[in-house]
């Protein structure tokens, strides 16, 4: 898998023809490169939660990356360097966060895996993409040479928005029933900020949606379907405890909950455990939290009497990470709720924020996100790099995905007793993109 990686990594940074959005590069920013290198070397070594490194030598693979950067001929050369030592450890939470450049860049389609294959799955009106006749439920098969897939679809959204942006993507997709047609695609450009600051909140914040490419995501949305179901369209774990008992405390009078976890990345441990807390009437031990020195329970309190009572469908997709996956799987190991749609992304540890300055006159501000706990689950395994299988697998047709109808969640319906259309469905929560 590290080889994979590796591999990808080389390909899009360098073995594309078309230039990447980067600046050119002076011995003044090898030196920077080489200072970021050794102060993530250094927070590696100080936080990561496995002493062993997962069997990595951390100095042999800094010092060949220090060589690689004192020849690198680009800034995003240098970024994917440092950003490479990083990938080499499989961890999904551990990663190197580059400066900021001053333009932002817009690609105007989104994919997404289904199974292990990728496809379209919006196109922005208006956008080079749209022009070029590129559509909802068209099959990826490759972009800029590589095969996107199930496995490597995080890194390459990772490379794409965040170490090696370019203005021109080459793809080649497929139409159900046609023949591959290859397409030159152009994304949209925009200057933005020079600096961005992250060790700010709310600018790093506006990091890591735009990193996640989040545009899909909208306020947390309920729809009522009859009297007795009602769905929870949940697009992240972001609230505080009272604000999950008042959303819980007004689904109460329903006898089904569908908690639609789709795409959601993840969020607090805090909301997680609420969440928990409050559809089950006792204590319950979500899994150990394994740090470098020792172990300790992740638990949920119950709210008893004052929680949700009724039936629980959990929808998940393989946009479903961290702790949404957990929840899931709490679902099924607790007998408490069925999961449907397809297998979860398998991104699930705990990390912290390390953010890094350099610079006197000039500024450059980086950051890096290190792993510092394992989760284990109360059967004894990890959901890291396997994700959680749902009970029933759903997944949405190339036909479902060009008509936006939403089967899925239809099916989620059924199984609660009641009915809806799947392109009713598919109106409830629709793509947004960013404005």
């Amino acid at each position: 898998m590290r080889q994979s990686f590796a591999l990808l990594v080389l390909v899009i940074l360098f073995g594309c023809t078309h230039q990447v959005l980067s600046q050119s590069v002076s011995s003044q920013d090898r030196d920077r490169g080489v200072i970021m290198l050794k102060a993530v070397r250094d927070d590696i070594r100080k936080y990561y939660y496995d002493p062993a490194f997962r069997g990595i030598d951390l100095d042999a693979r800094t010092k060949a990356a220090e060589e690689r950067i004192k020849q690198a001929k680009s800034n995003g050369e240098i970024f994917g360097t440092i950003a490479q030592l990083l990938l080499d450890f499989n961890d999904s939470h551990t990663i190197f966060l580059p400066p900021q450049r001053s333009a932002r860049i817009e690609y105007g389609w989104q994919m997404q895996s289904f199974g292990d294959d990728c496809y379209v799955i919006a196109v922005k009106p208006k956008s080079d993409a749209e022009a070029k006749g590129l559509k909802p439920g068209d099959k990826v098969l490759k972009v800029d040479g590589v095969a996107p897939n199930r496995a490597n679809l995080w890194i390459y959204q990772y490379l794409y928005t965040a170490l090696a942006p370019r203005p021109v993507v080459n793809m080649e997709v497929q139409t159900a029933g046609e023949q591959p047609r290859q397409l030159e695609v152009k994304a949209k450009v925009q200057t933005g900020r020079q600096v961005r600051d992250l060790t700010d909140t709310i600018d790093f914040n506006a990091y890591l949606r735009e990193q996640a490419d989040e545009a899909h995501l909208t306020d947390h949305i309920f729809y009522e379907v009859g009297k007795d179901t009602i769905i929870w369209r949940m697009p992240t774990f972001d609230m505080e405890n009272d604000a999950v008992d008042e959303r819980i405390d007004k689904v109460k009078k329903f006898k089904t909950l569908i908690i639609d976890l789709r795409r959601n990345a993840g969020g607090a441990v805090e909301t997680l455990q609420r969440l928990v807390g409050n559809l089950f009437d006792h204590d319950v031990t979500i899994g150990d939290m394994k740090l470098r020195k020792e172990s300790k329970p992740m638990l949920a309190r119950t709210r008893g009497d004052s929680g949700f009572k009724g039936q629980v469908i959990v929808l998940v997709d393989s946009g479903s990470n961290s702790a949404s996956e957990v929840f899931a799987r709490v679902m099924q190991l607790e007998k408490r709720g069925t999961v449907i749609g397809d297998r979860t992304g398998g991104k699930v540890m705990r990390s912290r924020l390390y953010s890094h300055q350099i610079g006197l006159d000039t500024v450059v501000y980086y950051g890096v996100s290190v792993t510092d706990a394992d989760l284990i689950m109360a059967d004894g395994k990890t959901l890291e790099g396997t994700g959680v299988t749902p009970d029933e697998l759903v997944l949405p047709t190339p036909d479902d995905l060009r008509a936006q109808k939403d089967s899925v969640l239809a099916r989620a319906v059924a199984i609660a007793g009641g009915t809806l259309d799947p392109v009713e469905a598919g109106k409830l929560f629709p793509f947004k993109w960013k404005p």
